[in-house]
């Protein structure tokens, strides 16, 4: 590991890091997307049959039942049991984010609320390459499915067998998601906000992908909504004297094993820099003079991950303000979040917990804002509305509210 010195340009970059928009790729996605839009299902089999070697109709686009079916086939019996345990910890989570319409009315009528209202569909991207994130697709569908979201559809790119993954098709169907397509890359978020003959476009995208699935989310946005724009994985480890030296590089090299990950340590020790700069073979350390730096360092990092492994990690965790998901103490490790804790996994990278959030039920609802007032309520505003309407110069404003007292 590379140590930094806390004002070094590197530091900097680390606070400052953002998904690095590269031309040629940002030129190939909108070529595909706009492929897409002209062309449809036609495009979507040219690009498969381009970039994962597979040959699929229009009709193989969607999988049969009897597909899904078989994938129960080709799996450990084992799974299902295990699975369960999962399910039903983010079920248990994402039930407490659900959130119910409200009403209040004051003494001379005035009626204010909100309608909180699932969206109609949402498509779900599932990588399925070196990695298949079999997790993620209960991370993604589960809180989609308690939000009340009546369509969902996952799109995973197909195996050189022209087959989805056998335990990502179980999980999807175990979950009742209603349609699923082998399709992936660019050409499949496309495909999602756009619509083809054979895949209705949906209201929503979510789920992680390579630098050519986020770039297509990224050009995307606005005609259709997204989750975040994800870039690599990423830990921040704050660990101190107390901290045990394997439990870091355990957790430091687990991050590093995802492509492109990032791991950084924080450290307060000099002992534990010395023990741990030539275990773990990539990332960063950082020397902090106590826990309180460390938290700042920390904020501005904004890591997707933070673990805080010192002796009084609560005490820690209560300075810090930017983080996708913390795991405190020496037996909560990122893997407990990444697949079993309940919080989903789909959480903001490369500094953007500033201002995303993990995935929650809220990005699968949006509100309406109700209004209501009595012709008493209304005489009483008056004025004041008029006061305002008149310095924007809205005059018709103005007359909609004269025009009831006349």
């Amino acid at each position: 590991m590379k140590i930094l010195r806390l004002n070094s340009k590197e530091t900097q970059k680390l606070f400052n890091r953002n998904i690095c928009r590269r031309n040629r790729i940002e030129e190939r996605v909108k070529e595909i997307i706009e492929d897409v839009r002209c062309f449809g299902d036609d495009a979507l089999i040219k690009y498969t049959r381009k970039f994962d070697k597979v040959k699929v109709t229009a009709k193989q686009l969607r999988l049969s039942e009897s597909e899904i079916s078989s994938a129960f086939q080709d799996i450990n019996p084992d799974f299902i049991t295990h699975l369960k345990v999962a399910l039903e910890n983010v079920t248990r989570f994402y039930k407490k984010q659900i959130k119910k319409s409200w009403r209040t009315k004051n003494v001379d009528g005035v009626v204010l609320g909100e309608n909180f209202l699932p969206l109609e569909s949402v498509g779900i991207y599932i990588p399925s390459g070196s990695a298949p994130l079999v997790s993620t697709v209960y991370m993604t569908v589960l809180p989609a499915k308690l939000a009340g979201v009546k369509r969902i559809v996952l799109v995973s790119p197909p195996g050189k067998n022209a087959n989805i993954n056998p335990y990502i098709l179980v999980v999807a169907d175990l979950l009742k998601v209603d349609e699923i397509y082998r399709v992936g890359g660019a050409q499949a978020i496309a495909a999602l906000a756009c619509g083809t003959k054979t895949i209705p476009k949906v209201d929503k995208i979510v789920g992680p992908g390579n630098p050519y699935v986020t770039e297509a989310k990224r050009q995307l946005f606005g005609y259709v909504d997204i989750d975040m724009l994800a870039g690599p994985t990423e830990v921040v480890i704050i660990a101190n004297r107390h901290s045990n030296p394997q439990f870091v590089i355990a957790d430091l090299e687990a991050q590093a094993e995802h492509l492109g990950g990032l791991s950084i340590l924080i450290t307060t020790s000099k002992s534990l820099i010395k023990q741990i700069k030539n275990q773990v073979k990539s990332g960063y350390i950082i020397y902090a003079k106590n826990l309180d730096e460390a938290a700042q360092i920390s904020n501005k990092i904004a890591p997707e991950h933070l673990q805080i492994l010192t002796n009084n990690p609560h005490s820690v965790a209560k300075k810090i303000k930017n983080a996708g998901a913390v795991f405190l103490g020496p037996f909560s490790p990122v893997a407990i979040g990444d697949y079993i804790a309940g919080p989903s996994h789909v959480l903001p990278t490369m500094g953007t917990a500033r201002f995303f959030s993990g995935l929650g039920i809220a990005d699968f609802m949006k509100t309406s804002h109700i209004i209501s007032y009595s012709k008493k309520a209304l005489e009483k505003i008056k004025e004041p509305l008029e006061k305002i309407a008149q310095i924007e110069g809205l005059t018709k404003h103005l007359e909609s509210v004269k025009l009831r007292f006349q």
